[in-house]
């Protein structure tokens, strides 16, 4: 069994969306197709055909849920170490051939989000990056060629 690393936060995230779903979402589709079903044959009723894929859909998404937060282990910031890179740090990075800087923290699929800086360590660059010191120089295949990145700081998350 493969474990889904995830921050306190994420987990509560995972667990509010497990719960709408269960409890908002999917009740208000079964009353759906409940209702379709009144309007009468089912051969011919394309409403009632939406709303069993509809809550089909999220039956599904619901499992999929169940089994992240079965296999969900929280790591603690007491876990983190800030001498190599490991999910859940917070790295500063500069990219030698432009001379940027950037800040990533590195988090699981679960809790990907590149608008809030958050990188998946499944990705190209997050990859690249475990394991790395402060002062190496991680070299990074992505899609557009190879990325070249100078380890300026490993932190902790705030």
């Amino acid at each position: 069994m493969e474990f889904v690393y995830l921050s306190e936060e994420g987990l509560e995230k995972l667990k509010k969306e497990l719960h709408q779903l269960k409890y908002v979402t999917r009740p208000q589709i079964t009353e759906k197709v409940a209702t379709a079903r009144d309007h009468g044959d089912l051969k011919e009723n394309a409403e009632y055909h939406a709303a069993r894929e509809e809550l089909s859909m999220v039956e599904t998404k619901v499992q999929i849920l169940q089994d992240r937060l079965a296999r969900a282990r929280v790591v603690n910031e007491e876990d983190i170490s800030v001498d190599e890179i490991s999910i859940l740090n917070v790295v500063k990075v500069r990219d030698l051939k432009t001379k940027k800087e950037f800040s990533y923290t590195l988090v699981s699929d679960e809790e990907a989000s590149f608008k809030e800086g958050k990188i998946s360590i499944a990705s190209p660059v997050g990859k690249g990056l475990l394991g790395k010191k402060v002062g190496e120089i991680a070299e990074l295949k992505v899609p557009a060629g190879i990325l070249k990145y100078e380890i300026l700081s490993i932190g902790l998350p705030k």
